[in-house]
């Protein structure tokens, strides 16, 4: 059996030798070996890949969106919201972070920029136009398609602290995203897995040809990744 060969530390190698980069596994055997072979000190991130057939030169191609972890995804989420002063406390009261509209703006233009998610009424996009090149390479722009862009701030505030997921396909087609912690239980990996999967199907472009979702991959912080077997993801 061919061994997945990793340099470094003798746990990574540890890890690595109980792995098979020829064998495909099932959900159940890559989250048990996951939680097997993770030896951080710390509660660990899963990690969901997919690979998409899309031609990611094409306009009409862009696979993004935005799911809710039904299982959360255990991170603590920092919530940056943009609205004009009468709705600052509403903004608070819902969980907030960080509240603001020009002043915050300056202090982003600064290079704070100490948040996870931002969040913007329509009211103020004309003045947060300005951050685009700030926020876009980073993906924390606010975008109506994501509902960061909204009059319902409270219902935004709310979902991004649950625990909602940004995916978007990467100039290789590759998704790449968080689904909960290696201390979950395996039921609650499957769920979030599930809904991201989901999500990422329903967000196929019409313009896509082929076998969509071409290969699906397992893994945690810092261990190697686990091909899934195609039963799991092919629709």
């Amino acid at each position: 059996m061919n061994k997945i060969k990793l340099h470094g530390g003798k746990n990574i190698r540890s890890a690595a030798a109980k792995i098979s980069k020829e064998k495909v596994y099932s959900f159940d055997e890559a989250i048990n070996l996951i939680k097997q072979v993770s030896y951080v000190k710390f509660d660990a991130s899963v990690e969901f890949v997919l690979k998409l057939g899309i031609d990611v030169k094409r306009s009409d191609q862009v696979v993004r969106g935005i799911v809710s972890m039904p299982s959360g995804t255990g991170k603590s989420v920092r919530v940056a919201v943009m609205c004009k002063d009468e709705r600052f406390d509403e903004a608070k009261a819902a969980g907030a972070d960080l509240v603001g509209n020009t002043e915050l703006i300056d202090s982003i233009k600064a290079g704070n920029i100490n948040f996870d998610v931002c969040i913007a009424t329509p009211d103020m996009m004309g003045a947060i136009g300005q951050l685009a090149r700030i926020l876009g390479p980073k993906g924390l722009m606010p975008n109506p398609k994501l509902g960061t862009v909204t009059i319902n701030i409270s219902e935004a505030i709310r979902n991004s602290k649950a625990g909602q997921v940004e995916f978007r396909a990467d100039k290789g087609g590759i998704i790449h995203a968080g689904v909960g912690k290696i201390s979950f239980a395996k039921e609650s990996l499957l769920e979030n897995v599930r809904a991201l999967l989901d999500s990422v199907v329903k967000a196929k472009p019409l313009a896509s040809k082929g076998v969509y979702v071409q290969g699906a991959w397992l893994g945690s912080t810092m261990s190697p990744s686990l091909k899934l077997s195609p039963d799991f993801y092919l629709r």
